[in-house]
């Protein structure tokens, strides 16, 4: 399955591997040669530590490079009024009149604890193109489902701040 990520999540990628390769590569290369002369490396942790995080941000290079590859552009046709990505929305849940506000971002940018929720997510996919005052249904199973109100919509699409995940 290919992840469904705006032009500005590749970018954010693309400046983040940037910065790996540039600024993080040639630092944790310099620390793994650094622990490597300070002698016995069966019992180094230093070594061991180095060499795991210099590891780790290969691998994050890699994987943000196959991000961007197998990448589906997404673009956006919702209208100013309409939810639509990067909109932060603030509904009613009908079962018991909580108001909670979420932010609809790609899966990259998913963080449900910071109620940053996928364009993917059945909560996410039910929201998109509805407008303030509109009743929306969300399935999330068989026989299973609850309802919301819309109740503000704010256009955010040129705020794209938020972090892209690790994996």
């Amino acid at each position: 399955m290919y992840d469904r990520l705006t032009r500005e999540d590749i970018k954010k990628m693309e400046e983040e591997i940037e910065h790996r390769i540039r600024v993080e590569r040639p630092k944790l290369i310099a620390d793994v040669q650094e622990a490597r002369a300070q002698g016995d490396l069966s019992e180094n942790f230093e070594y061991k530590a180095a060499k795991q995080a210099k590891n780790r941000n290969e691998s994050r290079i890699r994987y943000l490079q196959n991000m961007i590859k197998t990448a589906e552009i997404y673009e956006d046709d919702s209208k100013d009024d309409e939810v639509g990505i990067n909109n932060h929305v603030t509904v009613r849940f009908e079962d018991d009149g909580e108001e909670d506000s979420f932010k609809i971002v790609t899966t990259v940018r998913t963080d449900s604890l910071n109620n940053l929720i996928s364009i993917e997510s059945p909560f996410g996919k039910a929201l998109m193109h509805h407008k303030v005052g509109d009743k929306v249904k969300i399935d999330i199973g068989p026989d299973n489902s609850y309802y919301v109100t819309i109740l503000k919509i704010e256009n955010t699409k040129d705020e794209v701040n938020d972090t892209i995940s690790s994996y």
